[in-house]
């Protein structure tokens, strides 16, 4: 009686596949109570399965790379150690007083031009750029930064937007200290959301916040006016959204090839064999961000600016993004996957997940069907 016990609760508790589906898709002759077991000898959806749970191809876009070992013996050893002491006791010290000295020169001379050339829009921005650009510059040195720049440098017209892979918040610094770019970006708090609102504003760059649905129209207006200005600065967009840590690359957001403007690819390149550049904000904060970089021996880094690309006719939207980031991913090495990047940030809609669910139910029904 005990061991009839045990079975029935065992059978009880498999789950059932219809459990998925609407009673009316089941057709008449598919069997009843289809469990789990039926489905061992299905071997392309088990290997499917299984391979999304080995490489899961959507967690390695976001995930940090450690660094190799290499101080693992006893003549090694002393090596790192004395290296610790120099990043930490010498560099360190000498890039903060660097970056410090860097941000007391340009509040001194930003404020006065800000607030003194009201009546001189053109003279004030123009001054307010270079000083973006000046103070970029020393972030890129606080790191040792050592940036290749390929391709020709970027001009103020209209009617273009750059776009450009994403890595961290750095990628904004090393191409502004080039070009005093106008970029659209997620707000921030703390000491980052300060220098938004009060300086980065100054070259024209817009904010949106990525939970606010009505947002999202407000920046495409502003979008479209941005780029129709002839002395506006050139608009960089990260279209991936997020970060993601230079090995792949996920989808591109649209907005940027709906514009009707030429649009400008930069491809951006870290080299690991310093630091990994990858800013993983589920994990640290920018100031912890930055505090590795300037602990590190040095961030290198190749920049390419390609050939501008237009709307081919009889192309959409999303196939312009995907044709760019073909050219981005091929010119910086890296891999392409058909993520939205967004779902790092917001869990799918259950609508999404039981629409994947009944697919999934309909394919086993079929493979059963032609047992």
């Amino acid at each position: 009686m005990a061991s009839s016990s045990v079975a029935a609760d065992m059978e009880l508790d498999r789950p059932n596949l219809e459990d998925y589906l609407p009673p009316d898709s089941l057709p008449q002759e598919a069997p009843r109570n289809l469990h789990l077991r039926d489905l061992l000898d299905i071997s392309p959806v088990l290997t499917e399965a299984a391979g999304a749970i080995v490489d899961d191809s959507f967690t390695r876009c976001f995930k940090s790379n450690s660094p190799e070992p290499w101080n693992w013996n006893i003549y090694l050893f002393p090596l790192w150690c004395f290296g610790v002491v120099i990043r930490y006791g010498i560099l360190f010290p000498l890039r903060s007083l660097t970056l410090a000295l860097g941000w007391l020169a340009f509040f001194a001379a930003f404020f006065p031009v800000h607030f003194l050339f009201k009546g001189q829009d053109k003279l004030r921005s123009k001054i307010e750029r270079k000083l973006v650009e000046m103070m970029c510059s020393v972030f890129v040195a606080s790191w040792t930064g050592v940036i290749k720049y390929h391709g020709p440098r970027p001009s103020t017209r209209p009617h273009q937007v750059f776009v450009a892979n994403h890595t961290s918040m750095i990628d904004f610094i090393i191409l502004e200290q080039m070009t005093a770019f106008a970029v659209i970006m997620q707000k921030h708090p703390g000491w980052v959301g300060f220098i938004q609102k009060t300086i980065l504003e100054s070259v024209g760059c817009i904010w949106f916040n990525r939970n606010d649905l009505r947002d999202r129209e407000v920046t495409a207006r502003k979008l479209r006016d941005h780029v129709q200005q002839p002395d506006n600065n050139p608009l960089l967009i990260f279209p991936e959204g997020t970060c993601v840590n230079n090995q792949y690359t996920v989808m591109f957001k649209k907005g940027a090839f709906e514009l009707g403007c030429a649009v400008c690819p930069i491809a951006i390149k870290y080299n690991k064999i310093f630091v990994d550049a990858f800013w993983n904000s589920k994990k640290q904060s920018f100031t912890m961000h930055l505090v590795r970089l300037m602990t590190s021996w040095a961030v290198v880094c190749d920049v390419w600016y390609l050939e501008p690309q237009y709307l081919r006719e009889g192309e959409t939207a999303i196939a312009f993004a995907e044709r760019v980031r073909d050219m981005i991913a091929a010119r910086a090495g890296l891999k392409k996957v058909p993520w939205d990047g967004y779902l790092k940030h917001n869990r799918p809609s259950p609508k999404h997940t039981e629409e994947k669910q009944r697919i999934f139910a309909e394919s086993v029904l079929r493979r059963l069907e032609e047992k």
